[in-house]
């Protein structure tokens, strides 16, 4: 399947700006945004886990706790893992669960991580979905960003709603389903305007907070 590099990126990002002026005053401001690339595999999935709900800051510092109590990490070290030591590292219980259904699809073979290369979008996302915990907004991040495709929309995501309020100059924030609607303008390359988005939102943080 077709995967996002920073040559790809930057030409996508291009194309968008040429055809959404919008896009385009953030490309002019801030540059092509970053790739965001993570690793493909069973650590990049428990990392999107630990992000449901969360801060990513927080997620991070669970993260690097969890890899520094487990290296490498796999799914058979993550189920030597009592309750107690998970939540020390700052597992939550529900988190815990899914972190032990992920591990045992994985080991069983019920999710094939290195098959998701091969399929499509949608095959991809449902034999994602079909894991306890790992919901469309999970499956998304992992096909754009460890996968590296071009056409993902994460509906559903807070931040990228803010953004496409202040980028687009909406009166308010849209919900996930009308921001899904106009996303559909930016196919084939909604997973690189998700990037622009996020990329004129934590520009605009970072500015406020310097």
């Amino acid at each position: 399947m077709e995967r996002l590099d920073e040559e790809t990126l930057r030409a996508a990002a291009e194309e968008l700006a040429a055809r959404d002026g919008r896009l385009a005053a953030v490309v002019a401001a801030h540059g092509s945004p970053p790739l965001w690339a993570r690793e493909p595999g069973f650590p990049t999935l428990l990392h999107i886990i630990l992000e449901q709900q969360v801060s990513l800051a927080s997620a991070r510092a669970a993260f690097d706790r969890l890899r520094a109590a487990a290296d490498p990490l796999t799914p058979a070290r993550f189920l030597d893992f009592d309750d107690a030591e998970l939540k020390a590292i700052g597992f939550s219980r529900q988190k815990t669960r899914y972190g032990r259904e992920l591990s045992r699809a994985v080991l069983t073979g019920a999710l094939d991580l290195d098959g998701l290369r091969e399929q499509d979008d949608d095959s991809a996302r449902t034999a994602l979905t079909s894991v306890t915990g790992i919901g469309r907004w999970s499956s998304d991040i992992y096909l754009l960003m460890a996968l590296g495709r071009p056409d993902v929309w994460p509906a559903g995501d807070l931040a990228l709603e803010v953004a496409a309020r202040d980028v687009l100059a909406l009166p308010q924030k849209p919900g996930r389903d009308e921001l899904a609607v106009i996303a559909e303008t930016w196919r084939p390359y909604r997973a690189v305007a998700a990037r622009i988005l996020w990329h004129a939102y934590l520009s605009r943080r970072n500015a406020r907070g310097a």
